[in-house]
């Protein structure tokens, strides 16, 4: 094999898909510091058991190992952030209140997890701590929607969704592990004949609900069938109102509820979302609320946020047109080092040409360039 040819799923990121990810990143860490977040690096190693333990174990199966050769101990790359950033709030900053957290890194997949993706994902995310209240689910839908905006991505569609629901049909269900797995997967499939067969035995109420769950689909109107059609199961109103007080916060974009959307139910612990656009295969931002995520590290603390993949965005937004840059020659004189120094300090690109070599810059748009005129260095247009 060619020693220049990289494994299946992985990639170089030359300089124009480059420059426009660094930008893309810069953006969203910048819209999430203006929300009040605090920037956070967890290592892209760690200890096998920190990043498996408790809702990371659902990672098990994307996660990469290895043996440190230092201790001898498992490690892992990580494939997800959140189960870190939980660590970081439970034991490093171990604070009191609210604690928001903003991250930007490199994620490892052993396996793409959608048709053409990456196996190594530039994942960022925000995340809140600390309030139970349905205002932090809002402001992780707001920022999310925020960050798409500030990278130039329209047109987005919020399909919002709650794991209350289908736990309050199974509350006091004597149902199996595998049983309850293939009841998740046939609500995820929308298959009604196989639900009907899992749930035969099951009490009515909760085998009728779960039937009903197929069909609430679709706009606003969804909340009002459910209301009706899961009337006697306890607790579901109230989850119903908090996904109506989310929605109704939302501008500028389509929303949509599934009901029987079950994405991530060992993970999330109430209302969760996705954020879709024309143009991509698959949801760009997957987030909600996830109160269980720090149990594990000893400090079960409310929690909600979302992440999305950076490259992924890249793909769906327009490019960014090249930086406009100055052309200057390659010169001993002290004059032309000056001059040049003076437009870098005054943040002008400044592209030097070498001597009997022509221009190979395909990430500026050299408009401008370094002449002497009259024994000065000035700027002229090209």
């Amino acid at each position: 094999m060619s020693a220049w040819v990289l494994p299946d799923h992985i990639a170089d990121v030359l300089p124009s898909e480059a420059r426009h990810i660094e930008e893309l990143r810069r953006g969203l860490l910048d819209t999430a510091c203006s929300y009040g977040y605090e920037l956070v690096m967890p290592p892209l190693l760690e200890h096998l058991e920190s990043l498996l333990t408790g809702t990371g174990e659902a990672l098990d199966l994307q996660t990469f190992k290895l043996v440190d050769q230092l201790s001898g101990r498992s490690l892992g790359l990580r494939a997800d952030t959140t189960q870190q950033v939980a660590r970081i709030d439970a034991h490093l900053l171990n604070r009191g209140g609210v604690t928001r957290l903003c991250y930007c890194g490199p994620v490892l997949h052993t396996r793409p997890d959608r048709p053409h993706a990456t196996r190594e994902p530039l994942q960022f995310g925000a995340e809140i701590y600390g309030h139970s209240g349905i205002e932090a689910d809002i402001e992780t839908v707001q920022l999310s929607l925020e960050c798409l905006r500030v990278a130039d991505v329209r047109d987005v569609t919020v399909d919002l969704a709650d794991v209350r629901i289908v736990r309050s049909l199974l509350a006091g269900v004597p149902v199996g592990w595998q049983t309850l797995g293939r009841v998740h997967a046939a609500l995820a499939a929308k298959d009604a004949s196989e639900l009907q067969s899992l749930t035969a035995d099951f009490p009515a109420t909760s085998r009728e609900g779960l039937m009903a769950l197929l069909q609430l689909y679709g706009d606003a109107h969804v909340l009002d069938e459910a209301e009706v059609a899961l009337k006697s199961v306890t607790g579901v109103s109230a989850v119903l109102a908090d996904l109506r007080a989310i929605s109704s916060t939302i501008q500028d974009a389509q929303v949509t509820f599934d009901l029987a959307d079950l994405r991530g139910y060992a993970y999330y612990s109430g209302a969760r979302f996705a954020i879709y656009t024309s143009g991509a295969s698959d949801a760009l931002v997957r987030g909600g609320r996830y109160d269980e995520v720090g149990a594990v590290f000893g400090r079960n603390r409310p929690a909600a946020g979302f992440s999305l993949d950076v490259k992924q965005l890249v793909g769906v937004v327009a490019p960014r047109p090249l930086k406009a840059a100055i052309r200057a020659p390659w010169g001993a004189e002290r004059a032309v080092h000056v001059a040049i120094a003076d437009l870098r300090a005054n943040g002008e690109t400044v592209v030097c040409m070498l001597p009997g070599r022509g221009a190979e810059v395909d990430e500026f748009h050299c408009d401008r360039e370094l002449v002497q005129i009259a024994g000065q260095w000035v700027v002229r247009a090209i």
